[in-house]
This record gives structure tokens, sequence and C-alpha cells, in this order.
């Protein structure tokens, strides 16, 4: 039989029938084709080569082919590069256990792995659920969140995303119905006022009995506009929790592992959730894999009733290779310095991106740790900024009216100059 895509150049079946992320296929959108990337560097087919301030959607914080990451998964393949985690164990998830046990706070010390950041999500409010169904209140199936919240693009996920200004609007009558506070509005560093926090308060207290938790990502607020606010405010919510004995998940798939120039975004507050989402830069972003985290008291209290266990089980949970690189990649993380690098990633962003507010297109611009922020007054049209932030070397995805930065950890301050000025090229044309 005649296969009849064999024909088809690489781009032609790319652009026809290929799906990317949040894109339509044959939409015309410009997409790049990768021959290669190491360090910060991303190697287009044609030739050019491109600076990387996403690092591959936050995840790459020691860059490309990094020779121990690398070493890491040859030496696995060794061995095994899966095997079911049902019934069966081994090192790579054991050590990989180990070490976030260790880098997070005494009380979250159950860790249940995951595919993505969405399943983790997913997988700690199915924790929450469970968690009330064993303790006799099994109608405890709504949860409180913040708007301007993303958490994922699974179902579960999407239905604590901001239902207004988020992107899954189209499938409202279908998601499940949660209680939303208006989003903080103190700015990172400042004290929180009560009347930031009174609303959440309200609808916490009002709907006590349906409440199973409250999901929030700490901090900084992702795709949902990248936003900083006080750490003061997670203190007031968590002692709201505590007051109402309700449970708290901080979401910090995009925030964990030093992004925010602490290890855990929790640790700018003096409070410690009952679950914490893991993900992305887990790996060094060499594999997909994430980690719901979790409390003994919460891990009992679900085994505790029918059926007497955690109602969840992903096919490649644990996966020894991701789990390999994720070994490799805290290893390195801890044994470099990543809190000094962040630092000077943080000075120089606020350095060099200052000049930005001066341009008539530019709304505001923020920094925390190793996230840098150019918000426009406008959408940006990324038929056009794509191609031209290319065409200057650099490689920044934006989204609606943002224009921001989260390079790997390794990036030299003299690529950190040129991707920056890369973006004032373009963005002083708007």
């Amino acid at each position: 039989m005649t296969k009849k895509f064999n024909s088809l150049s690489p781009e032609k079946l790319d652009n026809e029938h290929i799906w990317h992320p949040y894109s339509a296929i044959g939409a015309g959108l410009p997409v790049f084709h990768v021959e290669s990337a190491q360090g910060c560097r991303i190697k287009l087919k044609d030739g050019r080569e491109l600076i990387d301030g996403m690092a591959s959607w936050w995840s790459a914080i020691h860059g490309y082919r990094h020779p121990t990451l690398d070493a890491a998964l040859k030496s696995q393949l060794d061995k095994m590069s899966h095997v079911m985690f049902g019934g069966l164990t081994h090192d790579p998830a054991i050590e990989l256990s180990r070490r976030l046990l260790n880098l997070t706070a005494d009380e979250l010390d159950a860790v249940f792995f995951a595919d993505s950041g969405s399943v983790a999500v997913e997988v700690a409010m199915k924790m929450a659920i469970q968690y009330w169904a064993s303790k006799g209140h099994a109608k405890r199936q709504k949860f409180l969140t913040v708007r301007s919240g993303y958490h994922g693009d699974t179902f579960g996920a999407m239905s604590v995303c901001d239902p207004e200004t988020g992107m899954h609007s189209l499938f409202e009558e279908t998601l499940n119905k949660h209680f939303f506070a208006p989003k903080p509005e103190t700015p990172f560093g400042a004290i929180c006022p009560e009347e930031d926090i009174a609303e959440l308060k309200r609808l916490l207290e009002d709907n006590i009995e349906e409440i199973a938790a409250v999901i929030i990502e700490p901090i900084v607020q992702g795709a949902g506009g990248m936003r900083f606010y006080s750490a003061d405010y997670l203190n007031k919510l968590r002692a709201l929790c505590d007051e109402h004995q309700i449970l708290l998940i901080f979401d910090e798939i995009a925030t964990g592992f030093g992004r925010t120039g602490k290890l855990f975004a929790y640790e700018h507050s003096d409070i410690v959730p009952d679950m914490l989402c893991l993900g992305k830069a887990i790996t060094g972003g060499y594999m997909t894999l994430a980690a719901t985290m979790t409390t003994q008291r919460v891990a009992k209290t679900i085994q505790g009733a029918s059926p007497g266990v955690f109602m969840h089980g992903p096919t490649f949970m644990a996966n020894p290779l991701a789990c390999s690189a994720a070994v490799a990649s805290l290893d390195l993380l801890i044994t470099n310095n990543w809190h000094k690098k962040v630092k000077t990633i943080e000075a120089n962003l606020k350095d060099h991106l200052q000049r930005f507010i001066q341009l008539e297109s530019v709304a505001d611009v923020r920094v925390l740790g190793a996230i840098g922020v150019v918000e426009m007054k406008q959408p940006v049209d990324m038929k056009d900024i794509q191609p031209r932030f290319v065409e200057a070397g650099i490689w920044v995805r934006p989204f609606g009216r943002l224009v921001y930065i989260m390079p790997p950890y390794i990036i030299e301050a003299e690529e950190l100059k040129a991707l920056i000025q890369g973006m004032y090229s373009v963005l002083k044309t708007i």
C-alpha cells in the first residue's frame, strides 16, 4: 500500500498534519525547525542559533545536553528504561523520593509520582476529595481558588483555572463549578491587609461544608498573568485554612526548584501547604515527570477508610529514566550554587529591563528571581513578533500582553544581555 505521506516534506507534513500547543493545523503560525540544542543555545535547521529565554517552558534549568544529565540517562538505559510501579519499585524512584523529602519541609513526608504538572494537580484534588470522604464528608468536592490562576489543561485542572480570563471558557458547561475569590492585589514584599483576603474568607466560611481544599499558585501566578503577590497573603491564607480545618494545596509546577529565588516559592512565606505539586524543572527539562507531596496525616486518613488505597495510578508512574534524570538534576542544582546564579540573573534582569518601561507600548516591567516580565499595553501579534525575535537571534514565546523570559540558570551574563537587547530591538518598534 502506498504511503501518501512519505512524499511530503517535513515542513509540509508539520504544517498540514501536526498540532502544536495552543495552535491550529495549517493556521500559518510560524514554527521553527530545531536541529539541536546545547547550553543556552537552540540551533535551527537553517543554521541560525537562538539564545533561549524560555528554558523550554521553564523546565530546562541546566540548559541543553548537560553532560551530567546525559550520563544519568545513558547509565539508566543500561539497566531498564521502564518498569511498572504497581507492585514493583526501583532505585531511581527511591532516590528521587529521598531528595524531595530532604529538600522540602519536614511536614511533607509522602510522595506520589505522576506524568505531568496537570496530572499532579489532578492528583492533589483527588487526594483532597478522598481525604474528606474517608472522614465521612463525601459532599466536600468543591475547591476554592483565586482569579487569574492557571493550573493546567486537563479537566480537573481546568476547573480551577480562572473561568473568565483563562483559556478554557469553551468548556464552561462541562467543567465542575468551584469558588473563585478575587486575585491577590498586595504586591510582593508588602504586608497583606485584611481586605485583600476578605472575600476569600467570606467564600470559605459561607461554603465550608462543600469545600475540600484551597488551591493556589504561591507568590507567582504563572500563565494566568505572570503576577507576583505578597508572601503575607499566604500566611493569612494558611491561618484561615487552619481555623476552618481546610486543606491547602500549593501548585509549584512553574515556581519549584529555584525559579523565584527560593528553592520553593512557599519558602518566601512562614508556612507549609498540606499538598505540594511539582513538575516542569524536576528533571531539568529532560523527561516529563511530576510529583504531588503531602503529609502522613493526609495519607493515613485516605487509607483509613474504604477502599483503603488512594485511587490513582498512571501507567508510566515513576518512570526510571525520568526519575534518574530528576535525581541528577536535583544533585546538580544543589551542588552548583543555584541560589547565587538565580540572584545574578535577577540583578541583571532588574538592571537591563528597566529601560523597557520608557517604551510607549509597555505597561509594566517586573522581576522576581529568574523571571523577567514585560507587560504590553496591547496583546502582541504572534505571527509578526515571533519571526522578529528569531531574526534578532533569541527565542522568546510571548502570550497575550506578556513578553517574558525565564532562562536556564546557566545563562552567562553576556548571553542574558544579548537576549534582553534582542527583546528591546523588537519591542521598541511596536
